[in-house]
């Protein structure tokens, strides 16, 4: 229920930072002006004694966020990608939120699996461990099938997750509406929108089944990729609370020493995470929303797994296509293309200056080039392009968000396993082929084969919309335009000549 209740909320969110000692190192590490650091801190202050106490075995940041709830946990976990925004030691300490979470007992487990699947846990599987990850939302236990003896992971959603999930969600509703009404000028970034967006993501995640579907449907999309993996899911024994899949054996992609003394390639693994995430955004229009460290691991051969598909993303074709425009262009340094494309998706007002804009992304982009990304401060960066999209009036496209969300978290990772990594120059070849594949001559054929695949559908519809054009003809009063019986001949024989010929190319053009 949104409404102006959630200030409690909002309060105790700066004061359960304040009391747990988290709101000095968090402005610290964002690099707040001192003005700034002053007001937030005066105004949480009085506060401080409603905060929420956390886990004292935490630090002061991850304890306050693991105490406001599951919602905060999802930003904490975003922002452990980023140790060039918040920090190393900031960083590392968030990454607990991941999958290292205090779990709840493992018989409040078993008896959800009883409840949600109608038969004891004892009875479906020989073995039922422990919990071996906690996050936010859920946590997974590690059992063995009575019925075959595969090795499984159990994944069971935390008890009252979703009324808890559905308070943070308000405030955030709240908060968005009161800084819309505070700064009309943020309308433009829509934070009720993004807000919204971010609801329907928690929603299905928050619904097991739908989660055993994004597995099957992206297990299906990768299954040819190289070296990468997707564990299968058991709809047998899957349910809206429970979900079992295969397990996935491997080291954590988070822990660097681990994959040293594996005797993994931490370069072309950086590469091959970045890579695989823009081929699966571009080619598939579908795509893993949460690839933190907490949600890969690297199998014995190298592989790349990936697993917790509660959070996927889906853009359409003329979505990526752009996407693939404005990437490339900045790939090769063609500002005034990106800036074309920008107003041509209507990314920007019409009547903005097309060189102007090309001279404002000229000045985000051309820093990028010639350095190793050591050597770039997104902080920075995104708070120039920030400035850039004001000044331009661009509106918060809420279709890019988790696409843009998960881009930031993916080049996290792949900064984490290889620092000094170019993301311009590893994202390059997937690009431009998608480029060749999707915006070049054969691209042109394929558009045009779905247009006439689709007209051949209403083939069977045709006689009847001419039969019915004739009779509204003969209707028509006399005072109106009249047409000869001709050109709704020659209408509906071109139209008949056009589902000839899609269903030709339907049958004889893949």
């Amino acid at each position: 229920m949104r409404g102006p209740h959630n200030i409690w909320r909002l309060i105790r969110t700066g004061a359960t930072f304040e009391r747990n000692g988290a709101m000095a190192p968090i402005l610290e590490a964002i690099d707040a002006p001192p003005l700034v650091r002053v007001a937030l801190r005066s105004l949480a202050w009085p506060f401080k004694w409603l905060g929420v106490k956390g886990d004292p075995a935490l630090t002061p940041v991850t304890r306050a966020l693991n105490a406001l709830g599951p919602a905060y946990i999802k930003f904490g976990q975003v922002l452990s990608t980023r140790p060039d925004i918040a920090g190393e030691d900031l960083a590392r300490q968030l990454r607990v939120l991941q999958d290292k979470l205090p779990p709840f007992p493992t018989e409040i487990a078993k008896a959800s699996v009883a409840e949600e699947l109608t038969y004891s846990s004892d009875v479906l599987f020989s073995e039922f461990g422990d919990a071996v990850a906690a996050a936010s939302i859920a946590q997974v236990h590690r059992a063995r099938l009575a019925k075959t003896g595969q090795e499984v992971a159990v994944k069971v959603l935390r008890p009252g997750i979703e009324k808890a999930f559905r308070k943070d969600i308000d405030a955030f509703y709240f908060a968005a509406s009161v800084f819309e009404f505070l700064s009309p000028a943020s309308r433009r970034l829509r934070p009720t929108e993004v807000i919204r967006h971010f609801d329907k993501g928690v929603t299905g995640e928050l619904d097991l089944r739908l989660e055993s579907a994004a597995a099957s449907e992206f297990g299906a999309n990768t299954k040819d990729d190289l070296a990468f993996q997707v564990p299968a899911a058991n709809w047998e024994l899957s349910g809206r609370r429970v979900m079992v899949l295969g397990w996935a054996e491997g080291t954590p992609i988070g822990d660097n020493a681990a994959l040293d003394a594996a005797g993994h390639d931490r370069v072309a693994l950086g590469a091959r995470v970045l890579q695989l995430f823009l081929s699966h955004a571009l080619r598939d229009g579908y795509f893993h929303a949460d690839m933190h460290q907490g949600n890969m691991k690297v199998a014995e051969n190298g592989d790349i797994i990936a697993y917790d598909f509660g959070i996927m993303g889906r853009i359409d074709e003329y979505t990526r296509r752009v996407y693939a425009e404005i990437l490339y262009g900045f790939i090769t340094r063609d500002y005034k293309r990106v800036a074309q494309v920008h107003f041509e998706a209507g990314y920007v007002p019409a009547d903005r200056d097309v060189e102007e804009f090309a001279n404002a992304l000229r000045a985000v982009g051309e820093p990028i080039f010639g350095m190793e990304a050591s050597g770039i401060s997104m902080g920075r960066l995104l708070h120039y392009l920030f400035e850039v999209t004001e000044r331009f009036g661009m509106e918060t496209r809420t279709e890019l968000i988790l696409l843009q969300r998960t881009m930031v978290v993916v080049e996290g990772v792949a900064r984490s396993l290889d620092p000094q990594i170019n993301i311009w120059h590893v994202a390059q070849p997937i690009v431009e082929g998608y480029i060749k594949e999707s915006i070049g001559p054969k691209a042109v054929v394929s558009d045009l084969v779905k247009t006439l695949r689709i007209l051949s559908r209403f083939g069977p519809l045709l006689p009847g919309m001419a039969e019915q054009a004739l009779i509204a003809r003969t209707t028509m009063a006399d005072t109106a335009p009249k047409k000869s019986l001709g050109v709704y001949a020659l209408v509906f024989l071109a139209g008949m000549g056009v589902v000839y010929v899609g269903h030709w190319l339907w049958l004889h053009v893949s």
